[in-house]
């Protein structure tokens, strides 16, 4: 009797490690991505369009990497960073996330670092743009841009196609200041002037007193660095102070010209001239399939962000594969190191030594294609590394 009941025992109890074991098993055949970005307020446009990108290149690529499961869990921090905090801290602790990703502003993801770090779980920034987030956490890799790349750009080719005088309006936080400073010192560096300067706020800005303060500097042209979401509503209060018809053209980086907003600005958006990472009529065809299967799934044509985020999420997958499906932060992020691949946006890799993007930036030009307004590139700089890092 005692023996029957002590082989009962045994039996359930290994039952019990059996089942114990299968979950664990369970557990560890899933790798699970905490996707934060903004779903609501006035980032929502960047949110939506990386969690639809995302989903796009998992229905085209599968949920299963290297024998993993791929699980999303999107979270909306409405681009507060308190939220992105907090939210980054349930998905590690409760939810056990292998990886954090999105990050739609710039103090999100610098909200999100330092958890990164404590917990060694890779933080893939898929649209903030400011030069330091990289160096944040050593848990962080970038598959956006950086405003430097851009606003470089646009000011060396200001200056030498005859733009003398620049007013600046530039939205009041870590990116704007970016994207002014860079655009700044190489306009003024080829003898360009700025007359006049303006920082708007980043939440519910309203442009029309500063627009009138560009308008009275008589500047040649208007920089202009507003975040994503933002530029439709820019060019519409720049329509109505008349500055279209003032012979002041717009330039700038490209988030003003984002392609999601891009058809509803009107004809006042024709001959903007700025520097970017991507257009929807960039000509590869990798691209055209890309902007085919986003219209097709969302009735609509993918801007920056869906690439960041598209890009993001394969970043993930082939980290995953050159892992054989370790999902450790560091394992990961080794993998992820020097990784190069054909996106959307062109040829891009990611810098071992930084572990931010390398890419092309185009300069563009805002033309009637085929009755829509498109970005329709037409200088290429190759390979253009942040020039926040490389200055250092």
């Amino acid at each position: 009797m005692f023996i029957r009941r002590n082989t009962l025992l045994q039996t359930a109890a290994a039952g019990l490690l059996l089942g114990a074991s299968a979950f664990a098993v369970q557990a560890q055949d899933t790798v699970k991505i905490g996707l934060i970005v903004p779903m609501t307020g006035g980032q929502a446009s960047t949110g939506k369009q990386i969690d639809n990108a995302v989903k796009l290149y998992m229905q085209q690529h599968g949920d299963t990497v290297a024998g993993k499961k791929i699980e999303v869990i999107l979270k909306d921090d409405a681009a507060v960073p308190d939220n992105t905090k907090r939210l980054a801290q349930e998905l590690i602790v409760n939810d056990k996330v292998n990886i954090i990703a999105g990050f739609g502003v710039t103090p999100a993801a610098f909200a999100a670092a330092p958890l990164a770090t404590q917990a060694k779980v890779p933080e893939v920034v898929m649209a903030a743009g400011t030069s330091v987030i990289t160096e944040k956490s050593p848990y962080i890799v970038r598959t956006s841009f950086t405003l430097g790349q851009s606003s470089t750009i646009i000011g060396d080719w200001a200056v030498k196609n005859g733009i003398k005088k620049v007013a600046t309006l530039t939205s009041d936080y870590a990116p704007g200041h970016d994207a002014l400073k860079f655009f700044k010192d190489h306009f003024t560096a080829g003898g360009g002037q700025i007359v006049e300067e303006v920082k708007v706020p980043l939440a519910n800005p309203d442009f029309a007193p500063f627009l009138q303060r560009m308008k009275d500097a008589k500047p040649d042209a208007m920089f202009v660095f507003v975040p994503a979401g933002q530029g439709g509503n820019f060019m519409k209060q720049y329509a109505e102070r008349g500055l279209d018809k003032s012979g002041i053209k717009v330039i700038g980086p490209g988030d003003v010209m984002d392609d999601d907003l891009l058809n509803g600005m009107g004809d006042s958006a024709l001959g903007a001239v700025t520097a970017h990472i991507y257009s929807a009529a960039h000509p590869s065809q990798v691209n055209k399939d890309f902007v085919a299967a986003y219209k097709k799934a969302y009735n609509q044509r993918p801007g920056f962000m869906a690439v960041g985020g598209y890009d993001g999420i394969h970043l993930i997958y082939a980290a995953l594969q050159k892992t054989g499906g370790k999902a450790d932060g560091d394992s990961l992020i080794a993998a992820m190191k020097g990784m190069a691949w054909e996106s959307p946006r062109g040829p891009i890799s990611i810098d071992p030594e930084t572990r931010d993007i390398v890419q092309n930036v185009y300069i563009r030009k805002v033309e009637k294609v085929d009755g829509e307004l498109y970005n329709v590139e037409f200088e290429t700089f190759k390979d253009v590394k942040d020039p926040g890092k490389t200055k250092k």
